[in-house]
């Protein structure tokens, strides 16, 4: 009984790794990899934003239209803005909860929420009101 306990232990762990992994949107421009692996991310600036007193992610009701999932130097992040401000963020829980969420990019020069992991689905301005999808 231990060892098929075991092995589904094995079976969830490689499933959550595997979502894990598939936690990025492809195409997004924020995210830049050297030839030697090192990763550079970059997150939409505050510089000229009108910024709200940090909500932070701990807080329930913070998320307001649905969490938006922002690349960071510390991996794929849920965060109650799109500027990834100190604790606003929080580990991500794509692939293991369902929750209204959108996904911060970069496109070119633009930053752009879009409504699916995916640069071909429901992609906006960042300065326009996003369309979150429960995923």
């Amino acid at each position: 009984m231990k060892v098929v306990f075991h092995l589904l232990a094995l079976v969830a762990t490689a499933l959550a790794a595997s979502a894990a992994s598939a936690q990025f949107v492809k195409g997004n421009e924020a995210v830049k990899v050297s030839p030697d692996g090192a990763k550079k991310v970059e997150t939409p600036p505050t510089a000229g934003a009108l910024l709200a007193k940090p909500c932070p992610a701990a807080t329930p009701g913070c998320s307001g239209g649905g969490w938006k999932m922002v690349e960071t130097p510390d991996g794929l992040m849920e965060c109650t803005e799109v500027y990834a401000r100190p604790t606003t963020c929080r580990t991500s829980t794509y692939g293991s909860e369902k929750r209204s969420r959108v996904w911060v990019v970069k496109i070119g020069s633009e930053w752009k929420h879009c409504q699916y992991p995916d640069l071909g689905k429901g992609c906006v301005s960042i300065k326009s009101l996003p369309n979150a999808a429960v995923q």
